[in-house]
């Protein structure tokens, strides 16, 4: 079993529908990530009556930032339908903010077809790169 397969199995274990509250619904995809150092954090989506909800992803690198990590090397989220899908904006600009070479994140865009992109590919000419510098 490779990394990527890892990572849809771990993301697949966690998602799975939820009501929470009346308000609060979660679970419908969930996101699994892969460290530099190799470490596997994983999370689901929060829909909320608001707008205080957080996405898979972000909820994985929560995951990750507490355990004292915050370089990914692969990360993958999985929809309510099974298929792999990319991330939102928000989600790609926090990645982008983790890490000067965040760019180099690869995206798992179709799990069936292998189908990967770098997160620098989905966000070109991001504005942040001058302050890595400083």
């Amino acid at each position: 079993m490779d990394i990527w397969d890892r990572l849809y199995n771990e993301a697949n274990r966690v998602r799975f529908s939820r009501m929470i509250s009346p308000f609060v619904e979660a679970g419908g995809v969930g996101a699994a990530l892969v460290t530099k150092d190799g470490n596997i954090y994983s999370g689901v989506c929060i829909d909320t009556a608001c707008t205080l909800g957080m996405c898979a992803e972000r909820n994985a690198i929560a995951n990750m930032i507490t355990n004292n990590e915050s370089r990914i090397d692969k990360i993958i989220a999985v929809m309510g339908n099974g298929e792999a899908g990319p991330p939102c904006g928000a989600c790609r600009e926090l990645m982008m903010q983790l890490d000067k070479d965040s760019g180099d994140i690869e995206i798992m865009l179709d799990y069936e077809k292998r189908k990967t992109v770098t997160l620098r590919e989905l966000v070109p000419e991001w504005w942040g790169y001058d302050r890595f510098r400083e």
